[in-house]
Parts: C-alpha cells; sequence; structure tokens
C-alpha cells in the first residue's frame, strides 16, 4: 500500500427525525461548519476525509456542505464527458458506463484554473460497487518507473480535443454558443484552437505533467495521461469511431508533450501504479467525500444497481507552467 488508509470522521448525531424538513436539510452544513478547522486539517495533511452521517440528500445541501467548509463552488469548462447541471455549480457524477471503471485523474488538471478542492456527495449509493478512491500524486509519482517520470517532467503532456457529434459539445464544454467568446477563453487560457467545417472545433494544450503543490511544495504526478488517452475508450467505440472521423476526430487523446505517443506500456504502467496506491471505502447514502484535488487523484468502480453522486468543483487556483526542454 503507498498511502495510508483514508480517514473517516462521524458525524455523531444527525438531524432530530421530529425537527422540520427545512432544519433538517440545514443540518448538514451546521455541522459542517463547526467542525470545518478539524475537516480542513485532515485533508491539508491526509489529501481526503470522508465525512459519514451527514444524511445529505439533495445538491443544494452537498453545495452549502461545501461552502461551510471553506470552499466556493465554481463552474466546470472544458469537461470531457456529460454532466447534468444543478443549481450553485453542483453537478451529477460523469456519465460513463457503470461497468466500465473510470481511472483515476486529478479532475480538469488541463485548465488554466485548476479546482484546488472537490466535494462528492453520495445521495444514493448503488447496490454492488461504485466506490470513489483516491490516490496520492506524491505517492505515485515516487513509485513510477523515473525514465518515465523524466520524460514527462521534462516535455510536458499534451492533450488534443475534437468536439464533434462523439463527444460533449464545445457549447456544453465552454458554456457559450459564442465562438469568439471561445477564442477569447482559448487565448486566455493557453489553449489553440481550430474551427473545422461544420462548426467542429478543434483543441490542443500542452501542460505540466509533474508539478509541486502550491502550498506545500511536495513533488506530484498530476495529470490526465492514462485516463484521457484513447485507450481509455471501448476498443469497439474506438474503432468505430476512426472509422467515422478518422484517427485525428476522436473526442480526445495525450501525447507526450514533445509530441511522441502514449503507448499502451506507459498507460498500463501508469494505471498499475494507481490502482496499487488506491484508497477507499465503499459509499453510504448521505456520505460526503472532501478532497485536495491537487494532491489526490480519484476514479470510480464499476457498479451495478441505482447510483447518485453529485460533485462540486471549488477554490480555482492558477498551477505555473514550465519551460518545457524542447521549447525554443
Amino acid at each position: 500500500m503507498l498511502t495510508a488508509a483514508l480517514p473517516v470522521v462521524t458525524a455523531a448525531s444527525g438531524p432530530r427525525a421530529d425537527r422540520a424538513a427545512e432544519w433538517a436539510a440545514q443540518w448538514a452544513a451546521q455541522w459542517a461548519a463547526e467542525h470545518s478547522g478539524e475537516l480542513g486539517e485532515l485533508v491539508a495533511q491526509r489529501g481526503a476525509v470522508l465525512v459519514r452521517g451527514l444524511a445529505v440528500t439533495s445538491a443544494n445541501e452537498v453545495a452549502a456542505v461545501a461552502r461551510a467548509v471553506g470552499i466556493e463552488p465554481m463552474p466546470e469548462r472544458e469537461g470531457f464527458a456529460p454532466r447534468d447541471s444543478y443549481a450553485e455549480a453542483v453537478y451529477s457524477a460523469t456519465k460513463w458506463p457503470p461497468d466500465e471503471p473510470i481511472c483515476m485523474h486529478h479532475e480538469l488538471s488541463y485548465v488554466h484554473e485548476v479546482p484546488s478542492r472537490i466535494v462528492f456527495g453520495c445521495l444514493k449509493a448503488s447496490a454492488t460497487g461504485g466506490a470513489t478512491q483516491v490516490a496520492d500524486g506524491h505517492a505515485v509519482l515516487t513509485a513510477l518507473p523515473p525514465d518515465l517520470v523524466d520524460r514527462f517532467a521534462a516535455h510536458g503532456w499534451l492533450l488534443t480535443r475534437m468536439y464533434n457529434e462523439a463527444g460533449v459539445p464545445w457549447t456544453t464544454a465552454f458554456g457559450t454558443d459564442d465562438p469568439a467568446r471561445v477564442d477569447a477563453y482559448c487565448a486566455a487560457a493557453g489553449v489553440s484552437r481550430e474551427w473545422l467545417p461544420g462548426g467542429q472545433l478543434r483543441t490542443w494544450q500542452r501542460r505540466a505533467a509533474v508539478i509541486r503543490h502550491p502550498h506545500t511544495g511536495v513533488g506530484l504526478w498530476f495529470n490526465q495521461v492514462a485516463f484521457l488517452n484513447e485507450r481509455t475508450l471501448d476498443p469497439v467505440v474506438r474503432e468505430y469511431l476512426v472509422s467515422l472521423y478518422g484517427p485525428e476526430g476522436l473526442p480526445f487523446n495525450t501525447a507526450c508533450g514533445d509530441g511522441s505517443p502514449v503507448t499502451t506500456e506507459i498507460v498500463e504502467t501508469i494505471n498499475e501504479v494507481y490502482l496499487k496506491a488506491a484508497v477507499g471505502e465503499p459509499w453510504r447514502d448521505g456520505d460526503v467525500l472532501i478532497a485536495d484535488n491537487i494532491q489526490m487523484a480519484h476514479s470510480r468502480q464499476p457498479y451495478e444497481g441505482s447510483r447518485e453522486i453529485v460533485v462540486v468543483f471549488g477554490n480555482p487556483v492558477r498551477l505555473s507552467q514550465p519551460t518545457f526542454a524542447d521549447a525554443g
């Protein structure tokens, strides 16, 4: 095991059944506010904390808990998969086939302003499976082969997106239907773009793959090199998309920052290290998981039955981007 077990805090007494529904809905946020120092310290020291017994039942309650512990919700931009959007910048979990895992990743690691905190609220746990696990980016960095780390530290990683019928529409990803606003966003965020016939959009951006935590200075493996690689797609789906759009038309793909390919061996090596570093607990209805999104990657196990998880991204930070070894 590369990381210690996920810390779990239990809210000792939930809302009284004889109180009004409005009071019960406020109880979770009140409890979180009273214990925000303890929870914040656990996240700072351990990277994440699972809070049991909060009995959250709605997206608004999860948003209130996030605010109670000092996390200001932020909108998602450049999302790679569909989500439902709720009030106060609260979203559903990524819509992904339930029988397939969502591999470890740091949420939105490729955007200009990265959410430093992420909050998950379990409104309904699945009958089996579906756990959200976390993995420490420093533990992953030290466990990966040094030559692989050195390569990505020197060159960063490259994410290519194609916004067509196969993936998330650019209007959803950028929160606007105005191409001029997309152009302005991309220019400010260091995202290269190309408008194609039929209103399609291709983007690409180069980001650091190895960073230092902005508060602790600890080195971290921080990217979505493996998860957003084409090999994450079901092989049948990938072949079908390539037959329709060509290899450049996949909704997402990754490469080393110098343009060299990310091989199957690299993807498997990264995912194997993540698997060994993963810790977590099965969801229970009403649980809340608070994590440092920069320090901790997260994943989702396959599941059966109905499952409803909502997520809040918050407290954005701008990470410094290095001068890469092959620049200039």
